[in-house]
């Protein structure tokens, strides 16, 4: 019996589709994410867990669990079509507005900053997820203008962020008020504003900040802490200011500095493990790979972030449309602000602020609105051809 041959089906037959979101996973900024996240929470538990056995294991557990969470709010966020949230952007950023307006109402107090909200044995920081709602807000408006901001436009963005970042500053938080407005300078660069009107944003900036200081609204360790960046070379300044603020800023070089090149190997740094610098496992966490990790592990750190920054660009650069371009840069300032900005800090060569380092510092809201963060740029890579 002749055997019927069936015609062969042309190679590009087999081929997935083209515009399938499942072909455009950037795995590489997957797993530079997984990286650093992996390395927070050695770092978050070598920071907490004492010096003598039994070690605290309650830090690294809830720090686990945070991951897990961002995890979670990271793919829920790449699988929310992109293109659906612009069409509800004032949905997320009235939202993150509300939330900020609760947290001065009903919100708890630490620290002198009425920004958090008590859930049972957690708390839940509402300026946190605002940057992402700011973000999203900024985007959508801006992409509207199609590089055609004037001046009534370049007011309207303006006003759109001023009115999260008061809110920030009732609480007061100056690390996100510093964040938010570098967000905000991003895109308004990249949406196409003129030089003059941004040479304007900076005289009130400027000013804003002067009267700022000389109100008062800010705690005495804010004020401090600004003092401490201004004149960390005077031998005086203990006297004139916080011992807490001068103290911190001199065990945190001191840290870093001992770490050499190849660091005193995990566990071993005894600054970290006698917890002598202050608020180590949330704004310092730097400190503590310094320390033990020594230049070769900062610069790994530093080399994954480079890696994550320059993949965000990249999907900025690949975004089908002039939001997701605009998101994509929103989160880029986000992150490359918080990472200098924490960094620096820690090193004196910038001022002390509560800016946690992206999923490193010990933290919840910070860890899931990352992870979130990161979400966006997967989702907007995702559908670059859809």
């Amino acid at each position: 019996m002749a055997t019927i041959a069936l015609p062969r089906q042309p190679v590009a037959s087999l081929h997935r589709n083209p515009a399938s979101v499942w072909r455009h996973v950037d795995l590489v900024l997957i797993a530079c994410v997984a990286a650093v996240s992996s390395l927070g929470l050695v770092m978050v538990f070598s920071a907490t867990r004492g010096a003598e056995e039994p070690f605290d294991y309650s830090f690294l557990k809830k720090q686990v669990m945070f991951v897990v969470l961002g995890l979670v709010a990271m793919a829920l966020t790449a699988l929310f079509d992109y293109r659906r949230i612009r069409d509800h952007a004032p949905f997320f950023y009235g939202g993150s507005l509300l939330l900020l307006v609760a947290v001065l109402v009903v919100g708890e107090k630490r620290k002198g900053t009425q920004g958090w909200f008590q859930l049972g044995p957690f708390q839940l920081q509402p300026s946190e997820f605002a940057k992402i709602g700011l973000i999203i807000g900024l985007a959508y408006l801006a992409a509207q203008f199609r590089n055609e901001v004037d001046g009534r436009r370049f007011a309207t963005l303006i006003g759109l962020c001023a009115v999260p970042v008061v809110l920030v500053m009732l609480q007061p938080d100056l690390g996100t008020t510093i964040v938010s407005a570098a967000v905000t300078i991003a895109l308004l660069v990249v949406a196409g504003a003129r030089g003059r009107h941004l040479a304007l944003l900076g005289l009130v900036a400027v000013f804003a900040v002067g009267l700022v200081l000389q109100s008062g609204r800010l705690d005495t360790y804010q004020t401090d802490r600004l003092a401490t960046f201004l004149e960390q070379d005077d031998s005086r300044l203990v006297e004139r200011t916080s011992r807490t603020a001068a103290y911190n800023l001199n065990q945190s070089k001191i840290a870093i500095g001992s770490g050499g090149v190849w660091g005193k190997g995990l566990f071993e740094g005894n600054l970290t493990r006698l917890q002598y610098v202050p608020e180590q496992h949330t704004d310092f966490i730097f400190t503590a790979v310094g320390e033990e990790l020594g230049l070769l592990g900062a610069g790994t750190l530093l080399g994954l972030f480079s890696v994550i920054v320059w993949r965000i660009w990249r999907a900025a650069k690949l975004a089908g449309d002039e939001f997701g371009s605009l998101l994509c840069i929103g989160v880029l300032a986000m992150f490359v602000f918080q990472i200098f900005q924490n960094v620096g800090m820690t090193m004196g060569i910038m001022p002390i602020t509560g800016i946690p380092l992206p999923f490193v510092s010990y933290g919840g809201s910070s860890i899931v609105t990352s992870f979130m963060a990161m979400g966006l740029v997967l989702n907007v890579h995702m559908r670059r051809f859809s």
